[in-house]
């Protein structure tokens, strides 16, 4: 999909962070080649009131954030590039409303092909399953085996097999309708871009720590929590583990956790996606679990916090508001999407 993919050198692009307890905007820049700049966020809380549904309670949060974004946001933007108007609204859309899989497709003939761009959207196109009530928001090809090897740079290369390592979006019909009509009727565009939440903070994480080829991504920003399992720099894992506000929440992640261990061994590195006041309590939670005999060891994995600090290195702020996780990650993945032309 090409729908991010920019012919030009800059693109201004509206960030809307849609989760089940708030909703969150801001503005972002990019130029080719430089760090992306986050321009004035907001994040206004959802306020259910009394027998309205928490759908309907979200659908007026966000008239109420585009209203401020563009009262008080596209004069930010202007000051920065001479113009108040966005060429696109890059929207994520958390759980409950989203679900994130993660599946393998093969490719193979008798005699050597060439693999290219549109042979793997081709076999995407080819195997897509409609689920009812649900709609196709992304599939972003994460990864790619050429004839047995990790590949990161596939196209153009001939093989005799290729497996495509492919993370999928799914979204509430409705939900992603309503939002849609929302953003379109305050910006005047369709040209709006949905994505699952979970799905666009594994892929940006993945930017922030390229270097983490064996690792385990705990993120408990959602109220469900999601395990993801990287082994030799591809994703081969993706499951749930439970409500964090649950008491037997840690028993469900081992749990899961030894799902994964009976098919994969267990990277000795857990990345923590938290909000930064909750890690504490998560770091306490894993420290003291008696988690050693997943990896036939007596020391616990390193887990390591994801901090604010490991991303304002790769995105620029001009905003007074303090940083906001979820739309720092939400910058990197829109540059993905701009310049490095992924599916």
């Amino acid at each position: 999909m090409d729908f991010f993919r920019s012919k030009k050198r800059t693109e201004s692009i509206v960030l809307i962070d849609v989760s089940a307890n708030s909703v969150a905007g801001a503005y972002a820049y990019y130029v080719e080649n430089e760090l992306p700049l986050l321009l004035y966020t907001r994040r206004f809380p959802i306020e259910v009131r009394e027998n309205e549904s928490r759908e309907r309670a979200m659908f007026r949060a966000l008239q109420i954030l585009g209203a401020t974004l563009i009262r008080e946001g596209a004069p930010a933007l202007m000051r920065v590039t001479g113009s108040g108007s966005a060429d696109g609204i890059l929207v994520s859309i958390d759980a409950p409303w989203q679900k994130t899989s993660v599946h393998i497709e093969h490719i193979e003939q008798r005699s050597p092909f060439l693999f290219t761009r549109s042979l793997a959207v081709k076999k995407l196109e080819e195997t897509n399953v409609v689920i009812p009530g649900k709609i196709l928001a992304d599939e972003s090809i994460i990864g790619t085996i050429l004839n047995g090897y990790e590949t990161g740079d596939p196209y153009g290369k001939q093989a005799h097999r290729a497996s495509i390592v492919v993370l999928t979006s799914l979204i509430d019909e409705k939900i992603a309708h309503d939002v849609l009509s929302i953003l379109q009727g305050l910006y005047h565009t369709r040209r709006v871009l949905p994505i699952a939440s979970s799905s666009l903070r594994y892929q940006a994480i993945r930017r922030v720590f390229p270097h983490e080829h064996d690792v385990l991504i705990v993120d408990t920003t959602l109220p469900l929590t999601s395990i993801a399992l990287v082994r030799k720099g591809l994703l081969v894992a993706m499951t749930g583990a439970g409500d964090h506000a649950d008491n037997s929440w840690m028993d469900i992640v081992a749990a899961e956790l030894a799902e994964l261990a009976k098919s994969y061994p267990l990277p000795r590195t857990i990345l923590l996606l938290a909000r930064e006041p909750d890690i504490s309590f998560f770091q306490q939670k894993f420290s003291t679990a008696n988690l050693e005999k997943l990896w036939l060891s007596d020391n616990p994995p390193k887990v390591v916090p994801i901090l604010v600090g490991h991303i304002t290195g790769l995105v620029r702020q001009t905003s007074a508001v303090l940083p906001d996780m979820s739309l720092l990650l939400m910058t990197l993945y829109g540059q993905q999407r701009i310049f490095d032309g992924k599916k």
